[in-house]
């Protein structure tokens, strides 16, 4: 689940709870609507009163007319906005909702209650915690749980033993990243497809499952700790808040946040807090997460600075140079491990393998572009030296064809419509569907099609009846 999806399934109480925060108004701006939908606001946030919605054609560019819908509909979906219908003689208004509109307002005008975005501590803060200090704080946390995942596939000999909060362990296992297994854990597809993620992803993967936890239990609020979390992305990195300055609440759930490593607290300092950047870069987006892709398939080393290098051959043989036990669990993903020895393990890249690491939703060019990025430096010589590419390009080419040979049918979630009143109403549909970017797959011949959601479109059925349709 994503945040958009976990903020859709909200409902609009909630939300408008939410945003009365103009810490979480400015977030969810900046890091959840597209740029349509931040143009939209931005260009309707100070107009007085309802903003005619024909107007928005002599802003928005007529073959952005796909887009624009798209983002009115994720606007809609977030209760950020209304529209109301056409009548004869008015056309369609849009209205920002008023704990949004006003929230936003004050964030850029920079009145109003600023303990929306943490009150920083009056008293001295200790000299040993510093930004380096932080980002190699949060750092280890984090890999400590990676590591946690990595261990119910690869046990590793190497290093100290991973250390994890109870709290962290229980959300793991209720979100089936991993689960009981003989003799210990076992990851689960989603714990692989975890691994694989960025790291400003992983972060949201395990907050929105302490969220969905925390709806269950009747003494936490959830909005509250969403709106918390938040905050702290909107707070400054190396600065000390006051703990004081906290709700009850707020304060309680600063152990968890602890055990995520968006939050240092110093023992002999109880009333101040530090975010990492773990925390500072939960809104952030591109280049402003915390690593790379490459990065997140090494985030672990015994030996932070290890060179890793892997050597392929043209008879699918693999050689990888590492200790690193998340780089030999992303291997075993793809390949069929045969040999590990202190600093190499051995390995060869089959059609089983490949496969394998397909239905658990890694795709060929994952795996292409993990071995590119972490070829050995020879590799790189002998291309440079020859004009040729790094990897072998028949290995390349097999990994493509085995992924496609076994991708011969995909599955999709959705909902089907069919037996329209004519053709009229099912081309409206379909032009309706396509256009807020839902349309998975159409057949004109038999006049039905495939749809990712359907909320939208069973509104936009009732108002074409409604309007005088058939």
């Amino acid at each position: 689940m994503s945040l958009v999806e976990y903020l859709e399934g909200l409902q609009g109480t909630t939300l408008r709870k939410l945003y009365l925060a103009p810490s979480s108004v400015f977030a969810i701006f900046r890091r959840v609507l597209p740029p349509l939908a931040q143009t939209i606001i931005a260009k309707t946030l100070f107009f007085d009163g309802a903003f005619p919605l024909p107007t928005l054609d002599l802003i928005i560019r007529k073959e952005a007319e796909g887009q624009k819908n798209q983002a009115l509909t994720l606007l809609r979906s977030l209760h950020i906005i209304t529209i109301s219908n056409a009548t004869k003689d008015k056309a369609s208004e849009l209205n920002i909702t008023a704990n949004f509109r006003q929230s936003l307002r004050s964030v850029l005008t920079g009145t109003g209650n600023h303990n929306s975005f943490g009150v920083l501590s009056p008293q001295k803060t200790p000299p040993n915690v510093t930004i380096p200090f932080l980002h190699d704080y949060s750092r280890r946390k984090w890999d400590s749980v990676l590591q946690y995942v990595v261990n119910s596939t690869v046990k590793s000999t190497h290093g100290p033993r991973v250390m994890v909060g109870d709290v962290v362990k229980n959300l793991l296992m209720q979100g089936s990243l991993v689960q009981p297994s003989v003799g210990g854990l076992k990851i689960t597809q989603a714990g692989f497809t975890f691994l694989l993620q960025e790291s400003n992803a992983q972060v949201w993967t395990m907050l929105l499952l302490w969220l969905t936890s925390a709806s269950n239990n009747p003494n936490m609020d959830s909005v509250d700790m969403l709106s918390f979390l938040f905050m702290l992305a909107a707070l400054q990195l190396g600065r000390a808040y006051d703990t004081n300055a906290l709700s009850e609440s707020r304060r309680n759930m600063l152990p968890d946040l602890v055990d995520f490593g968006l939050v240092y607290i110093e023992k002999d300092y109880p009333h101040q807090y530090f975010p990492t950047r773990l925390a500072t870069s939960l809104t952030a987006s591109g280049s402003g997460a915390l690593r790379s892709m490459k990065d997140a398939f090494a985030a672990i080393s015994d030996d932070p600075g290890e060179s890793v290098g892997i050597l392929v051959e043209t008879n699918y043989r693999l050689y990888c140079f590492t200790r690193s036990p998340l780089q030999i669990a992303v291997l075993s993903l793809f390949t069929k491990l045969q040999t590990r020895l202190p600093n190499m393990v051995t390995a060869k890249i089959t059609k089983k393998s490949i496969q394998f690491a397909v239905d658990f939703g890694i795709t060929a060019d994952q795996i292409i572009r993990y071995l590119a990025t972490h070829a050995h430096e020879q590799m790189h010589k002998i291309a440079i030296a020859s004009n040729k590419p790094v990897l072998p390009p028949t290995v390349v080419d097999q990994i493509r064809l085995w992924q496609r040979d076994h991708e011969r049918m995909q599955h999709q979630t959705g909902f089907m419509f069919k037996e329209f009143v004519d053709d009229q109403e099912y081309k409206d549909c379909i032009q309706y569907a396509d256009e807020i970017g839902i349309l998975i797959w159409k057949s004109d011949e038999k006049k039905e099609f495939f749809v990712s959601k359907h909320e939208q479109l069973a509104n936009y059925l009732k108002l074409r009846k409604k309007a005088g349709g058939p």
